[in-house]
């Protein structure tokens, strides 16, 4: 089991910036895939961003592609998410999760979670 920990939210006027973090301790070595989701009309968690550990390739969700990048720093076993052009409707609680499927935008593909960290965007 891997735990995870998300820090840097918090309230930014629209169209500025927030960088998120996410530290993962216990078993990384076992991370195929790590990504960010966020809550969304009718869904729980919905998918916002992922990357495979081993290669880095990325995977977004249209509503942010161009506007966010995702990185990873696998010596610290870290998460990143650049949030820059925020908008209002970015506003929600932001999970970071890993698990084994690569490529995958399914949270139900991911098995370790975050407690979420709150990204408020004012108007």
């Amino acid at each position: 089991q891997v735990q995870l920990a998300e820090s840097g939210g918090g309230l930014v006027q629209a169209g500025g910036s927030l960088r998120l973090s996410c530290a993962a301790s216990g078993r990384p070595f076992s991370i195929t895939a790590m990504g960010w989701f966020r809550p969304a009309p009718g869904k729980e968690r919905e998918f916002v961003v992922a990357i495979t550990w081993s290669s880095g390739y990325t995977y977004f969700a249209d509503s942010v592609k161009g506007r966010f990048t995702i990185s990873r720093d696998s010596a610290k076993n870290a998460l990143y998410l650049q949030m820059n052009s925020l908008k209002p409707e970015d506003t929600a609680v932001y999970y970071c999760a890993a698990g084994p499927s690569p490529y995958s935008r399914n949270a139900y593909d991911y098995d370790s979670w975050g407690q979420g960290t709150q990204v408020t965007v004012s108007a």
